[in-house]
């Protein structure tokens, strides 16, 4: 049984219809009901079980209460996937509403953290799995996205530790960073003021599908590997960015240019 956040579109979405192929039950949490409800719908056309559940995770209670559902629809919890999360567009000093790196860190890094403490006892007695998605940016810094960079640094730094604590109890940790994925997300990154920035800047036909990522999360998954980057390009920046950061900077700065 697992319990998905960020259910109603992009990545979520993707992952969701992907395990319900491969019959899986499902609870499928977001703010957004009627997006909920047709993704839902298309997990059991695709020969899944899937229950809605409209959940902030930014608000704690929403998080406990997310959990108590999924235990009373299916009296246990098999893996608890935190990819719920924002993005933004904005230099530091064009930003005139600072809020916007509170809600950044609750969206992206304390939903993941009251989420998971809340499903920890369920997923101790079932000898689960949690996933949590991070991002290129947990090791990799980009210029306009301090506010989520800084919340997949963070959200990384948790869940290594967490997989450490969580040694020898059965639960296992399984961190997933994608490189750039071509979803709604970036529509809705937000911008100076606070607000959606209203479009995108990346090239889709460049970037990885959310169903290519859904795919390598759910081997991934399978697997109960610790850490997966989604990206060749992601994993020679992580160890480059050591080695030779001034040569990373260039080519970052590049491939936002380009949008990939």
């Amino acid at each position: 049984m697992v319990v998905l956040t960020g259910a109603s579109s992009g990545i979520g979405r993707a992952l969701a219809l992907a395990l319900a192929k491969r019959g899986a039950r499902l609870v499928l949490a977001a703010r957004d009901e009627t997006a909920l409800a047709e993704v839902a719908e298309a997990c059991r056309l695709s020969g899944g079980e899937a229950r809605v559940v409209p959940t902030d995770v930014t608000e704690p209670e929403d998080c406990g209460r997310l959990v108590a559902a999924s235990v009373a629809a299916f009296g246990r919890i098999d893996v608890l996937v935190n990819n719920a999360g924002g993005t933004m567009i904005a230099r530091l000093d064009e930003v005139t509403d600072v809020s916007l790196y509170d809600r950044l860190t609750r969206l992206n890094y304390l939903s993941a953290v009251h989420l998971t403490w809340h499903a920890l006892p369920h997923l101790e007695r079932t000898s689960g799995l949690i996933v949590v998605m991070a991002s290129l940016q947990s090791f990799l810094a980009l210029p306009t996205r301090t506010g989520y960079t800084a919340a997949k640094h963070a959200v990384f730094g948790f869940f290594e530790a967490l997989r450490l604590e969580l040694r020898g109890t059965g639960v296992d940790v399984t961190i997933v960073a994608p490189d750039w994925v071509a979803t709604e997300a970036h529509h809705r990154a937000l911008g100076p003021d606070g607000r959606p920035f209203g479009r995108s800047l990346l090239v889709s036909s460049k970037v990885m599908t959310a169903e290519a990522c859904a795919l390598l999360t759910i081997r991934a998954m399978e697997r109960r590997t610790p850490l997966v980057i989604t990206s060749l390009r992601g994993r020679i920046a992580r160890v480059a960015r050591v080695l030779v950061p001034r040569v990373v900077d260039w080519f970052v700065l590049r491939a936002m240019a380009r949008g990939h």
